[in-house]
């Protein structure tokens, strides 16, 4: 995994960015090039200040100033050093080049017999936290700091991949590392770090295949449900449970999408959300949280197969469509043949979901396009047509979100409506007041307590089921 950088004894690992690399042993010499830290240089000899070096990466021979680097020993007796330095670094942040430059020279100087998960688990750490920082940097502006790191620990065999996501690109560490850790015997919290770098969800390659992706989700179900949670601090947990949340909302769609049953997977996606301690959520952990809450919202309908209330005069049943993976959703009148409307999708189509007016004027209906995303359809008749609107989680384009039916307003073309979505990296809860019409918000607000008509008149089994009074 970890390239030996040279075959030497001694190295000089480069503690500082920018440190040039010079043709002789003072200052005004030429440059040969730029170190960054955590680059490894054999030591070749000394000269006043400097040390002679060469540099196995550029193929470059030169001094370097001894202050710049620090001299590290790869003999047995000296891996208890290194490993001591690198448990200062793991939680460094900024210093993770060089973290896992000591992390390879402890790797190659401590026996094999030696060596457990945590080397490993801090490398993965350091690993992910630089392919994270580098995602953040690199979207703003370019950022020769973070490249350079981002070189050297190649250097090493950290591999960090790069996805386009939205027009941005985003880092992930391949977790080699995490997987090390785990195969050596890893510690609780160690298997909980572990798990949780090698199953984010924003580190999936968008062009995965879906047979592959449902592959993968088992995979990263499988891997979070070894993490022995008896033994982890409150915090800990709250992340596994959330991860286990989201991963279990995308199996519980995959598996609807094949028509297979998806009751167990959606039911455990909300086990999980709720078992997480709200009182014990780190605020860094809020977004994950809620990032969780988002798609276990969207498919719930899943976990909820009851059909709709005995005595609408309403109903919708869903058939094939003429092309693969497509359904036609098509609305009636209680128990006649002939359909008012219909409309065709290739999304999920949650009939359990139908809920009708008692006039039998409109009926509410969630349909799910894509794992995390589910709108709301609204079949209304307006001067004696029947038409079909759809209710998006909010008006721009949403990396994540739902809206649904939260119950009618009596005597008004009114609906409510609660939505929730995230939208460029943030979140938004809004419970609505709806003109059914022309579907604009009327009113709305944070907490449907502040509105008296949403307080009045919210869907009792709503009110019992939704994901967004948690």
């Amino acid at each position: 995994m970890l390239a030996a950088a040279t075959a030497a004894v001694y190295l000089a690992i480069v503690t500082q960015d920018q440190a040039p690399l010079r043709a002789a042993a003072k200052d005004s010499a030429q440059q040969q090039a730029v170190l960054w830290q955590g680059d490894s240089l054999e030591i070749r000899g000394q000269k006043m200040d400097y040390l002679q070096v060469y540099d196995h990466r550029r193929e470059r021979a030169g001094y370097i100033r001894a202050s710049q680097v620090r001299s590290v020993s790869l003999k047995p007796a000296d891996a208890p050093e290194l490993l001591s330095v690198l448990r200062f670094l793991r939680d460094t942040p900024g210093a993770e080049a060089l973290g896992i430059s000591y992390a390879a020279a402890y790797l190659r100087a401590a026996p094999a017999a030696t060596i457990d998960a945590e080397p490993f688990d801090a490398l993965g750490a350091m690993a992910e936290r630089l392919a994270r920082r580098a995602s953040s940097k690199l979207a703003k502006q370019g950022d020769t700091v973070v490249s350079a790191h981002l070189e050297v620990v190649a250097n090493y065999g950290v591999a960090i991949k790069g996805y386009e996501r939205d027009g941005r690109v985003q880092l992930c560490y391949d977790g080699d590392a995490f997987r090390r850790a785990l195969a050596l015997g890893a510690n609780a919290q160690q298997q909980a770090r572990a798990a949780l770098g090698l199953t984010r969800q924003e580190c999936i390659d968008p062009a995965t295949a879906p047979a592959l992706r449902a592959s993968l989700d088992s995979w990263r179900a499988d891997v979070l449900e070894r993490v022995n949670m008896a033994d982890l601090p409150a915090y800990l947990k709250n992340r596994v449970h959330a991860r286990r949340a989201a991963v279990w909302s995308s199996i519980a769609f995959e598996r609807a999408r094949k028509n297979e049953a998806a009751l167990a997977p959606a039911s455990r996606a909300e086990q999980e959300l709720a078992a997480v301690d709200k009182a014990e959520l780190a605020e860094e952990d809020q977004s994950a949280y809620a990032d969780a809450a988002l798609r276990v919202g969207a498919v719930r309908w899943a976990a909820d197969t009851a059909p709709a209330l005995a005595g609408a005069l309403l109903r919708v049943a869903a058939s094939a469509g003429k092309q693969p993976g497509e359904t036609c959703v098509s609305l009636f009148k209680d128990k006649e043949a002939q359909a008012l409307a219909s409309r065709c999708t290739f999304g999920l189509v949650w009939t359990a979901s139908a809920r009708a007016n008692a006039q039998g004027s409109a009926l509410a209906l969630a349909v799910q396009p894509v794992d995390g995303w589910r709108e709301m359809w609204l079949f209304q008749k307006l001067g004696g047509e029947w038409r079909i609107d759809v209710l998006p989680p909010a008006n721009s384009d949403p990396e994540l979100g739902y809206a649904e039916f939260a119950g009618w307003v009596p005597g008004a073309a009114k609906m409510l409506v609660a939505r929730e979505a995230k939208v460029d990296g943030r979140f938004k809860r809004s419970f609505e007041v709806v003109k059914m019409e022309s579907l604009e918000v009327e009113r709305w607000a944070d907490k449907p307590d502040s509105l008296s008509l949403f307080f009045r008149w919210q869907d009792a089994a709503w009110k019992r089921q939704t994901i967004s009074l948690r």
